[in-house]
């Protein structure tokens, strides 16, 4: 507690409003903090988490126009009184990530929630992150131009008081200097070994001694002694035959293995899985029960909760150097986890991550093509647009069923992707679903599917094209619609469709009047995607046609 807070209880004084508002909002903000810590702010729980910080804010101001909560090690107080006490020195307590900083008191004023809330748990969020060459929560608030927000804090390295507000307003101190230097002491003393604790000595090391031992002492402390567990553990297994210490062992990895998760420590896991598998194809005496409990461990990865929360750990990490014993982890995957994957793929902001997942989809997907065709018709919007993507990618014919209900019933960016992914895979039986795709009601829709029937010469299509070539809604169509439909055409046909086209391009109807000019440079190009001497003729008989659009039309299919 602050020496003003300190004060403040020590005289008694009731506080202005009563202290519950104030504990709920300090609640409710650190469920914001560790919302924003745990989830991707398109997740339902991290927007409940905001907007319940935002009403609780907005209940104070029924009550002031500012407050001030003061920063302990531990506490958070208002008024001299206790908020949110969270022991413990690390990076989860929220008085401690703002207190080994020097932050010693916040003020809040009306707004504070509106644009500027976000901005503060993103700061906290890069503080708790942050490795000792980066900067600290002071630097990034200075950096930040806060006009809602105040701060004070305590410059550690020259032991006094210092004040920072974005209009330059000064605060109070709030802290006698003697109690300030204290507080600098006990922080810059805290984690420092001092040499007068220890006996002196009348010998010396020379310097390659000296070397030596620093040496030897970095490479102690920097050692990662869980490998050495893990090994230490299993080879315990393989020696011990006792069924109970097998089964506690087993289940001492199984937690383990899902702390190396929660902790990003993605090389060790990749060594549990490995060693775990050689103790249990090694292991002469195990039974087969035995051999699936050690071997299970990987099911672990495979849930959706164990898998999301090492994907989300995974979002905020830089991935150079563990991608392969990512690739490896996630190569040991069970089909159930795929639906995971496809959704993070979708989500996902961390390109390297993203190309992880797309191997590991790939993978899952050619090995388990019943689940993969089962997506496709997820609920969930992402999941089926990645499974008809990946569908796509893979030509995965045993999909066409699955994609035939998709242009029968999906919003226009799914039937749009079925399209494409139909197209990809190729077969008869898909070109067969896409004939029925030339009469959708979507125009972009209708130009992708006769375009990849025009490409791909499918002659069971000719028919629908030409009819839809009859109808109204085509002459009052977008030109790249026209386009489209006059090529394929022009694509598929061969002799049989010249005279229909020649027609259009040549003849006159009733009173003298012809086709439009759109609909006869149409034309034009399709008798030039046919190419026969025939379609020549007839464009022949266009060269010296009075439309400019139709002379143009006429000579580029003619060079073509």
């Amino acid at each position: 507690m602050t020496a003003l807070g300190s004060a403040l209880a020590a005289e008694g004084e009731e506080p202005p409003f009563t202290p519950e508002v104030v504990t709920d909002l300090v609640r409710q903000f650190g469920k914001a903090v560790r919302a924003h810590q745990l989830y991707l702010p398109n997740n339902p729980m991290h927007a409940r988490a905001i907007d319940a910080a935002k009403e609780a804010f907005v209940a104070v101001w029924k009550e002031t126009d500012s407050f001030v909560i003061t920063i302990d090690d531990s506490t958070l107080s208002w008024e001299g009184r206790v908020v949110l006490e969270e022991p413990g020195r690390n990076s989860d307590s929220i008085p401690w990530l703002l207190y080994k900083d020097g932050v010693r008191e916040l003020v809040f004023h009306r707004g504070f929630e509106e644009t500027e809330l976000l901005v503060l748990l993103t700061l906290m969020q890069r503080a708790r992150l942050a490795t000792a060459g980066d900067d600290d929560l002071l630097t990034f608030l200075w950096e930040h131009d806060f006009s809602r927000l105040q701060y004070r804090y305590i410059d550690l390295a020259e032991g006094v008081v210092s004040l920072d507000t974005i209009r330059g307003e000064r605060l109070e101190k709030i802290s006698s200097p003697s109690r300030v230097e204290t507080e600098v002491q006990e922080l810059a003393t805290s984690s420092i070994t001092r040499m007068d604790e220890y006996d002196s000595t009348l010998y010396f090391l020379d310097e390659a001694e000296i070397e030596y031992l620093q040496d030897e002492i970095r490479r102690d402390f920097g050692t990662d002694l869980r490998p050495q567990v893990i090994a230490a553990l299993l080879d315990t297994y393989e020696q011990e035959s006792e069924d109970d210490v097998r089964e506690e062992i087993a289940a001492i990895l199984d937690n383990f293995f899902l702390l190396l998760l929660s902790l990003a420590q993605f090389h060790t896991a990749a060594f549990l899985i490995r060693e775990a598998r050689v103790t249990a194809a090694r292991t002469r005496t195990i039974l087969p029960e035995q051999k699936q409990r050690l071997i299970q461990l990987v099911d672990r990865l495979s849930e959706k909760e164990a898998l999301e929360q090492l994907l989300h750990a995974l979002e905020e990490t830089p991935l150079r150097g563990a991608q392969l014993d990512l690739q490896e982890l996630f190569a040991q995957l069970l089909p159930e986890a795929l639906e995971t994957v496809l959704s993070w793929i979708g989500r996902s902001r961390n390109t390297e991550l993203r190309a992880l997942l797309e191997i590991a989809g790939s993978t899952l997907a050619a090995a388990h093509t019943g689940e993969l065709v089962r997506l496709i018709t997820s609920e969930d919007q992402i999941v089926a647009f990645e499974a008809i993507r990946r569908a796509g990618a893979m030509r995965t014919s045993a999909a066409v069923a699955a994609l035939s209900g998709i242009l029968s019933s999906g919003n226009p960016e799914m039937r749009l992707a079925g399209v494409a992914a139909l197209s990809e895979i190729g077969s008869p039986g898909a070109l067969q679903v896409l004939e029925r795709a030339v009469f959708d009601e979507d125009p972009d829709i209708r130009v992708a599917t006769v375009r990849v029937l025009g490409v791909r010469k499918h002659r069971a299509a000719l028919k629908a094209i030409e009819a839809h070539l009859r109808t109204r809604e085509l002459r009052e169509s977008p030109l790249a619609e026209k386009m489209a439909f006059f090529e394929s055409y022009g694509s598929i046909c061969g002799d049989e469709g010249v005279p229909y086209l020649s027609d259009i391009l040549n003849s006159r109807r009733i009173l003298g009047r012809r086709e439009d000019g759109e609909i006869r440079a149409c034309a034009a190009m399709a008798l030039g995607k046919i190419g026969t001497d025939t379609a020549m003729s007839a464009l022949q008989k266009g060269l010296a046609d009075k439309d400019a659009v139709v002379r143009n039309a006429v000579s580029r299919a003619v060079r073509g």
